[in-house]
């Protein structure tokens, strides 16, 4: 039995090492020092400057609300830090998901890492349980290491196993699993779901990620046998699918046999199913990740959103103009890994319409998401040459090897029908096309 009981401190402890300008790493997602989190604002007033590298926090955290204190540098942003980065306190940091950790430590020595783990088993062995996308090379970086052991976590396999010989500190925690609510999907969502359903075959390799529309394409896909999962976020719906038996990994030629991922969260029925369960794999995000794995397997399909798609192909998935939303994540690693797949395909999705706020009338009003130039700003987040299926509740058009010309044809096909008319003569306003002699 290994004794690691002189590593038990309390948050009250940790939060005494925390001086100013310094720079805190926590987890990704549900892997976030919640607790820790939670308290550092009770700090405010003896530090400043101190940065914190987070990716998809899950908790309300008051520090946030401190800018003189704290600054967040965010590789993904929510509601929370877009507040944050308005009032001069937050910025991304722009990445492909399985370059985001090693890229950032090339820059940044953390001088504390912080994130959830569950309790040591009888070997000393710690879980790092629902992700490692950047964490234990953080761990392993950072000049101290502190892991607050939750006995609710699921002890996952993979690359998540770290020997509690390399944390300086353990502070014991009992709080909730973060859960993310299931969304509804739409009647939209449902249409684009099945289209694109339709090009998924049985034995395919699928990648998915969170909102009405994947929703959908999982419930879409339960008349499909064989079905493997290689992706960044392994999500309830990808549970149920296993649950279902439409999963089982036989066909991947990588990792035969697991559900690959470099995160999970969902529902309480995704945290039953991975607990304990040697066919889920979560490993290191710049291994699964990386186009140079994902194409391993045969018959990759990629399936991701999108804000906003111009005329010849080119995705915002990340900004409204120049004003960050969200992030890029892994949506050019596994656009490009599928590509690069035997018989892989790659999806962009996203509704052709949405009702915008007009600045003049203050009247939401119709608007095309599909769009002859993309907004000033916007952050191009999958170029036109690696795009290669875009759907919307129209269909879908396969825009690979295509000309300009032929890409704005294809697009407006898919675009609702009253903008079709306008989306031309932008075109050719714009440049993109010439105009045709009728």
């Amino acid at each position: 039995m290994v004794n690691y009981q002189d590593k038990i401190i309390t948050v009250e402890k940790a939060l005494d090492m925390v001086k100013s300008n310094m720079y805190i790493f926590t987890g990704l997602g549900g892997s976030e020092a919640q607790l820790f989190m939670s308290k550092l604002h009770t700090i405010k007033d003896r530090v400043k400057n101190v940065h914190i590298t987070n990716c998809l926090p899950v908790c309300a955290c008051d520090y946030m609300n401190y800018p003189e204190s704290f600054y967040c540098d965010a590789w993904f942003y929510t509601p929370q830090l877009r507040k944050l980065h308005h009032q001069g306190n937050a910025s991304f940091i722009p990445n492909h998901l399985h370059f985001a950790g090693d890229r950032r430590l090339e820059r940044v020595t953390p001088d504390i890492f912080i994130g959830v783990a569950t309790p040591p088993d009888e070997h000393g062995y710690i879980s790092l349980s629902l992700g490692n996308t950047y964490e234990k090379k953080s761990i392993r970086n950072a000049k101290i290491a502190i892991l607050e052991i939750n006995p609710n976590y699921p002890r996952t396999f993979g690359d998540v196993e770290i020997h509690v010989s390399e944390i300086d500190y353990l502070i014991p925690v009992d709080y909730p699993l973060p859960t993310l609510p299931d969304v509804p999907f739409t009647e939209k969502d449902l249409a684009i779901g099945k289209i694109i359903s339709e090009y998924v075959h049985d034995g395919d390799c699928i990648q998915l990620g969170i909102g009405g529309i994947p929703n959908a394409v999982t419930a879409s896909l339960k008349n499909k046998k064989h079905l493997g999962i290689h992706t960044e976020m392994f999500t309830s719906g990808m549970a149920e699918l296993i649950e279902s038996g439409v999963v089982d990994n036989s066909c991947k030629q990588l990792n035969t046999g697991k559900s690959v991922a470099t995160f999970a969260l969902g529902n309480k029925k995704l945290y039953d199913l991975i607990d304990n369960n040697p066919s889920v794999a979560i490993f290191d995000g710049s291994y699964v990740n990386d186009p140079k794995i994902i194409c391993q397997n045969d018959n990759q399909v990629s399936i991701n959103t999108t804000i906003e798609v111009d005329l010849t192909g080119q995705c915002c998935s990340e900004s409204i103009g120049s004003l960050q939303f969200s992030g890029a994540g892994g949506q050019a690693d596994t656009a490009i890994g599928a590509r690069n797949s035997k018989n892989g395909r790659s999806f962009i999705a996203l509704y052709s319409t949405a009702m915008v706020r007009n600045p003049e009338t203050g009247e939401k009003e119709e608007v095309s998401k599909i769009v002859a130039q993309l907004k000033p700003g916007a952050i191009v987040t999958l170029q036109r040459q690696d795009v290669h299926y875009i759907v919307t509740e129209y269909g879908a058009v396969n825009l690979s090897g295509c000309t300009v010309a032929e890409r704005v044809d294809l697009l407006i096909s898919i675009a609702h029908p009253k903008f079709r008319e306008q989306l031309y003569k932008d075109a050719v306003a714009c440049g993109i096309i010439g105009e045709r002699k009728k």
